[in-house]
């Protein structure tokens, strides 16, 4: 069974610049968890290593410019899918929506990974705000 987690906000900064730090592969510094990031396959697949050097690997399976961002995503403790939907907000402000389905492959991961997701996501979502802040 899937375990999803959701998380929204909405930024006070225009469109193309929030996806444009987003879907960056090239610029991962503004990522506190991350130490390297290598891109494979005409950068439709990448490989990112967290400070431990853990490797996730990425597939981008749907890229519609300030709409809409998926990719599958797979290591050896999960694998799943990650949503990221972007909406323009009026006064150039922008709302995304960061969905995160795994399956965890060992039983001990089914109890920690929803904490785990959660913790996650509000580290990514507080590390993007820092990094519109400094741009």
């Amino acid at each position: 069974k899937m375990i999803e987690v959701t998380q929204s906000t909405v930024l006070d900064f225009e469109i193309k610049t929030v996806w444009d730090i987003v879907t960056s592969l090239e610029n991962y510094s503004w990522r506190s968890d991350l130490s390297k990031l290598t891109v494979m396959k005409e950068g439709e697949r990448f490989v990112e290593f967290d400070k431990s050097g853990y490797a996730t690997t990425f597939e981008i399976t749907e890229f519609k410019p300030y709409k809409r961002y998926e990719l599958n995503m797979e290591n050896g403790n999960l694998s799943g899918h990650w949503i990221g939907i972007f909406t323009e907000k009026d006064g150039g402000k922008t709302e995304v929506c960061f969905t995160e389905a795994v399956e965890p492959k060992k039983s001990m991961m089914k109890l920690l990974a929803k904490p785990y997701l959660k913790r996650f996501q509000k580290k990514y979502i507080s590390d993007l705000q820092n990094a519109l802040e400094t741009k």
